[in-house]
């Protein structure tokens, strides 16, 4: 498996220092946060655009994804969602990310089904948009999808390959699944997994990996185990916690951890 860390750990840092941290420690990409407080966005040009994927080749970097904020599943009419998702397709095109990251956002005014059924309605446009530009479309386990099984409920009426998951394993667990059933839910769909650590379900402050309750060694194990070779995306949720430790200086220990946690469980 190859391993990368999200810019959401570093809010801010100069696309040159992010990539000076990702050799430094033995990274293989980085999943870019495309907001505009971060250097890489929708809203930049074509000529901006190029020198960032310029950037990424001369490290050796890959650019594993685009994580938007775009709400598949919230109320309300379907273009400005659609345009928004479109927006980072093209920027993931552009800088050659295989993957953008949107949310569920289903919300509290509308139910389940209604939730769901937007949701697969807009990725399933989306997924027709992201084809022809050679990109996938993955649905976070979050929010009001924080589950493996709420996720597929979504994804699996969608039906078409540019369409996928995103397994961020604090939520599965947040929302009482073990990393087995979560896997069994998300294989056939699944783009990528974000790792992350926490002290406990009443408290989400990130912390290094290994140091909380998070089942990191069961997820990687389960993935092992079913022959799954794809990425592990640390994010390490620094732009929400000021407590947080900085995650520079927790790279090196980080990659040292899920290299262990791989070599525990080959």
């Amino acid at each position: 498996m190859k391993l990368a860390f999200s810019t959401l750990g570093v809010p801010g840092l100069p696309l040159t220092d992010v990539l000076r941290l990702a050799t430094a420690h033995g990274y293989h990409g980085v999943e870019l946060r495309a907001h505009p407080e971060e250097p890489v966005h929708p809203g930049i040009g074509p000529a901006e655009r190029a020198d960032v994927a310029a950037e990424f080749k001369a490290a050796g970097v890959e650019v594993l994804g685009v994580a938007g904020y775009a709400r598949v599943a919230a109320p309300g009419d379907d273009e400005p969602v659609l345009d928004d998702v479109r927006a980072l397709v093209d920027l993931a095109r552009d800088l050659g990310a295989p993957f953008v990251r949107v949310f569920p956002g289903g919300g509290d005014e509308q139910g389940p089904e209604e939730a769901d059924a937007t949701a697969a309605r807009r990725l399933g446009v989306a997924a027709e948009y992201a084809a022809d530009r050679g990109v996938r479309v993955l649905l976070e386990t979050h929010d009001s999808h924080r589950t493996g099984a709420a996720a597929s409920r979504v994804v699996g009426p969608v039906g078409h390959r540019h369409v996928g998951v995103l397994w961020d394993v604090m939520h599965t667990w947040l929302g009482g699944e073990q990393p087995a059933v979560s896997y069994a839910a998300l294989a056939p769909y699944l783009g990528y997994v974000q790792v992350k650590d926490i002290a406990g379900p009443d408290d989400t402050t990130p912390l290094p990996l290994g140091d909380g309750v998070l089942p990191l060694g069961e997820c990687v194990e389960v993935l092992s185990r079913e022959g799954w070779d794809g990425w592990l995306c640390w994010e390490y949720e620094a732009r929400w916690y000021e407590a947080a430790a900085p995650l520079p200086g927790l790279l090196e220990a980080g990659r040292d951890h899920l290299a262990r946690l791989l070599n525990e469980s080959a």
